[in-house]
């Protein structure tokens, strides 16, 4: 079938003075000076360098910008394309950028490819499929020599029987390129559409717009056919170009627009969500003139909501992300990963396709490490939603390697163990290894497959990661693709939404059982989904070998040994001054599933004070930086006093005092990364200032110590005087308000609006407990919109990267005004709802029933 396109968007060089982001601020440039290469991250054979150089190594490239409609002339005169079989042309040598299709009910692995010509004459990219089955075994690598690999080539001249595609015009002596390279693909109904790649607009169109070098898109179809007795194969019959009709005058400078690779996503209304780096231009003001300050790769998107019309998303992420992947989730709101300068993954989420970004510092952002040194970009994720379990809750599903240095430190010798994590946009568990033993693994992709869209030949649900496998062949580094069947993964991850079930109703039915005798409540005040709302982790008592573990299967906190630990009904005794509990923050490591801490958390635990102190102050709960450095701290003396020490050492003391053998509630908190509180029984330690937290700039929070911070007995040989019994320790990633923290008071009255309270609203993401306010920095680092990212722990440093203040962090609204909390607007602020202190007065009346 002869196709020819009528209208192509040409991007224009030209029209990238003035224009304005989605902050709204005027932004000045000018021309694009020439680009450098992009380099690409594999090394090939030799005999394949050149073709990455042409595939990868754009020279210029852009975003579609203003229409540019072909005359007859012009059309006639478009070079002419049309796919074909590789067959015994050549050698596929490489696989790269994996993705995972299913058309009715069959699961089909796509790849790009480089292969070797049988007379090693040079090289040659493709496409490269198969239609994936499982005899028993659970993983196993690609057959690079059955793959079903298509290749894009000109139409000789003259032979107008050839089954062509038209995608760009003959108007220069070199004719038309195409460069195929980071396939993304996604499914709807039978058709599988694929941006496979670029080529080169160096005709009519170009010239009228004076640009040398300038880049489309290409949009490829294919379908699953019957290939000659080999069985089922996906064949692409179709090319087009792209062409994407707005937002381009604000986003003019944003070249090289490219796929990201693996799997975009459909969407329940329909639009299809292609993932899309591009490079983004900028410019200073120097001496009166415009001068090029530098180009990052920035991570967005395109959709269709007809498969005819292509936007380009306002919206982009930070300068130097790519490798992205996006995501469904409730709502439909959009969710993006991407790997960023700095060595983490980063996660925004977006409720107007991608008209603006606001980064999920609430739960899933930088919990994910891109490697030790943490200065390599990272590789794409498998992220995927999926509805599963018992109860049909819908989760999303995270592949990404963690790296070991099994053969020793070398940087050289870190190998990627991909894992796979489960997280409900609150908690995140690690699963497990997904990999094989020994393989190397890098890019990866994922696709659940439920049971209702199984068929007779591929029947039951599936959960399938496909991956990168890295090897060296003659000290060249080669690239293999492993597919692999999570059954065992999968049942794991029921298992835990199991528990997770379990741990709310546990926290549900001691509402009921208690709460009930104080307070008039209604039935549905005390349902789980409101009184666990933001509730992270929970140390209660499950604690054995020197391991206090988490109730929700996150972060286990760890013993010291400097003291005695026993456990209790719903906790742990120490004793001596050398006790305590760590419970990692920074101090994870590599990936870090409590980097929210560092910007807003809430830390409530149930103590009573078993023995008193004759000198000095016992620490009970506090915050460690990383280098040691205490951030806050609440500790009680021998004088019955509680005292607070704020991150500038000055200490504060409460008005009220403990009393031995007292079950009573303490509250540590920070607010908006920059302030921070401390209560007991619900009344603020200190007086009514907050802790200010702004002096403590490039500093991240390695953990929170319980029950003591594990530091050396004093001089006065009093270990055994010293004994703390803490229970029922509940994390939350947000902070509590006033209201809600007035809920531990044992002389507030009975709260009335605790009575018929309604969610109605929980679901805005604007309300004050869950969003910072605007103008204040992040905890412990600078703020975002300037560009520096905190550092690592335990010496896997973030790189800090300042740039230019007027980044692109108004078109993300990634600066605190506008993070994303808790568990990113899932739920709304329970200060509005009246939820929460029915909590704490729950947690206040659980240390009372273990007495």
């Amino acid at each position: 079938m002869l196709s020819r396109v009528a209208a192509v968007k040409a991007p224009r060089t030209h029209n990238r003075r003035r224009v304005t982001g989605s902050s709204g601020r005027r932004r000045e440039g000018g021309e694009s000076e020439p680009q450098r290469p992009h380099m690409f991250r594999h090394h090939f054979y030799s005999a394949v360098l050149l073709v990455l150089v042409v595939m990868m190594f754009c020279n210029a490239g852009g975003a579609a910008s203003t229409e540019e409609v072909l005359s007859d002339s012009e059309s006639s005169k478009r070079k002419l394309f049309v796919w074909r079989d590789t067959t015994d042309k050549g050698t596929v040598i490489s696989l790269f950028f994996p993705s995972l299709v299913e058309v009715n009910g069959d699961l089909f692995a796509v790849a790009g490819s480089l292969s070797t010509k049988k007379n090693d004459e040079g090289g040659f990219a493709g496409i490269a499929s198969e239609l994936l089955t499982w005899a028993g075994e659970q993983a196993k690598e690609l057959d690079k020599t059955k793959l079903k690999t298509q290749v894009l080539e000109e139409c000789p001249s003259g032979k107008e029987e050839c089954p062509t595609q038209a995608v760009d015009q003959a108007g220069s002596e070199s004719g038309a390129q195409v460069l195929l390279g980071k396939p993304t693909t996604v499914v709807q109904r039978s058709d599988i559409y694929m941006v496979v790649g670029m080529y080169n607009l160096n005709g009519a169109a170009a010239t009228r717009n004076g640009i040398k070098y300038e880049w489309g898109l290409l949009l490829a179809r294919g379908n699953v056919t019957f290939d000659d007795g080999d069985g089922k194969r996906i064949y692409w019959t179709d090319v087009d170009a792209l062409p994407i009709s707005s937002n381009t005058e604000q986003y003019g400078y944003v070249t090289e627009l490219l796929g990201s690779g693996g799997s975009g996503v459909k969407m329940e209304d329909g639009t299809l969500v292609f993932p899309m780096e591009g490079q983004e231009y900028r410019t200073v003001k120097a001496n009166d003139a415009n001068t090029a300050s530098w180009r990052k790769r920035v991570s967005l998107f395109i959709y269709s909501p007809d498969n005819k019309s292509w936007k380009l998303s306002k919206g982009m992420s930070e300068g130097g992300c790519s490798a992205l992947s996006v995501v469904e989730w409730k709502d439909k709101k959009l969710m993006m990963m991407t790997a960023c300068d700095g060595g983490r993954q980063r996660v925004y989420e977006s409720g107007d396709k991608g008209e603006s970004w606001t980064e999920a510092l609430g739960t899933l952002s930088r919990v994910w490490g891109n490697k030790h040194n943490r200065y390599e970009t990272g590789v794409g994720s498998g992220f995927i939603t999926a509805t599963v379990g018992d109860d049909s809750k819908k989760v999303m599903l995270v592949t990404l390697p963690v790296y070991s240095s099994k053969g020793g430190k070398e940087k050289e010798n870190e190998k990627g163990e991909l894992h796979l994590w489960l997280t409900d946009n609150t908690h995140i568990v690690d699963i497990g290894p997904v990999s094989e033993e020994d393989d190397d693994a890098a890019a990866s992709t994922l696709l659940y497959k439920s049971a209702e869209s199984g068929n007779g030949d591929n029947e039951g649900e599936k959960l399938i990661a496909l991956y990168e496998k890295k090897k060296k062949v003659n000290h060249e580094l080669s690239y293999g693709m492993v597919t692999v069947c999570l059954t065992a993964q999968l049942q794991r991850v029921k298992e835990v939404l199991t528990t997770w079930k379990k741990v709310d109703e546990r926290v549900s039915q001691l509402c009921t059982t208690l709460l009930a005798e104080k307070v008039a409540l209604s039935e549905i005040a005390c349902t789980t989904d409101k009184i666990t709302d933001g509730l992270v982790g929970f140390l209660s008592g499950n604690f054995s070998d020197n391991t206090w573990k988490d109730e929700y299967l996150g972060v286990n906190a760890t013993i010291n040994n400097k003291g005695v630990a026993k456990k209790t009904d719903n906790g742990v005794n120490f004793t001596g001054r050398g006790a305590g509990a760590q419970w990692p923050v920074g101090s994870q490591g590599e990936n870090q599933l409590y980097h929210f801490a560092n910007y807003n958390f809430t830390l409530v635990a149930t103590v009573s004070i078993d023995g008193e102190p004759k000198e000095g102050n016992i620490p009970l709960l506090g915050v460690r930086l990383d280098g040691e450095e205490k951030l806050m701290e609440l500790s009680y003396d021998g004088g019955k006093k509680w005292i607070l020490l704020c991150g500038d050492g000055t200490p504060k003391e409460h008005s009220s005092t403990w009393e031995k053998g007292k079950t009573q509630h303490v509250v540590l908190l920070i607010r908006n990364g920059s302030h921070g509180s401390a209560y007991v029984d619900g009344q603020r330690v200190g007086g009514d200032a907050p802790c200010g937290l702004e002096t403590k700039a490039s500093k991240v929070i390695s953990h929170f110590y319980i029950g003591g911070d594990g530091g050396s007995a004093d001089s006065t040989g009093v270990e055994e005087d010293v004994s703390v019994t803490v229970t029922n320790v509940l994390l939350y990633n947000r902070p509590l308000d006033s209201t809600e923290i007035d809920a531990y008071n044992p002389n507030k009255a009975s709260i009335p609006f605790l009575v018929n309270t309604t969610i109605e609203g929980a679901n805005s993401s604007s309300t004050a407990g869950r969003q910072q306010q605007a103008g204040k920095e992040p905890l412990l680092e600078s703020s975002i919109a300037n560009g520096e990212t905190a550092g690592g722990t335990n010496g896997q440093e973030e790189e800090v990267h300042p740039q230019v203040g007027d980044v692109n962090a108004a078109a993300l609204n990634s600066s605190l005004g506008n993070v994303s909390q808790g568990n990113n607007s899932d739920a709304g602020t329970l200060c509005e709802t009246g939820l929460l202190p029915l909590l704490l007065l729950l947690l206040g009346l659980w240390g009372f029933a273990a007495l």
